[in-house]
């Protein structure tokens, strides 16, 4: 499967974005999806992840309550609303694509084995 995520930009603190990642290739469907960040000169970090059918969601500490992961299935594309953004969000944000869900490592860099070009998300303060 291919991945190509778009909707980062530059947005002050407050603010929102979304960012979609469209998938291309094999069956979207079948995927769990992750979204994942990386900032300047850290690791790659989770973000968010979802089941094929949207039945459970994982979401990393730092965003919940701000950010929202959703997927629709018939477009294949999954989404990451973002919302009270701050400084700290700042990241070229990363959407994953893997068959196998297991509920413990769906947080996992590695537990992913298709990965899109990333998209720069830039919050101002």
């Amino acid at each position: 499967v291919q991945l190509q995520a778009s909707g980062g930009g530059l947005v002050q603190a407050g603010g929102s974005l979304r960012l979609s990642c469209t998938a291309s290739g094999e069956t979207f469907s079948r995927y769990l999806m992750g979204w994942f960040r990386q900032a300047p000169g850290k690791g790659r970090e989770f973000v968010a992840a979802i089941t094929w059918n949207g039945g459970r969601l994982h979401y990393a500490d730092s965003v919940k309550n701000r950010f929202t992961i959703s997927r629709d299935n018939a477009k294949n594309t999954v989404y990451l609303q973002m919302n009270f953004l701050e400084p700290e969000d700042t990241a070229v944000y990363y959407c994953a694509a893997d068959l196998t869900y297991l509920p413990k490592t769906a947080s996992y860099t590695d537990a992913y084995d298709y990965w899109g070009q990333g998209t720069l998300v830039t919050v101002s303060s």
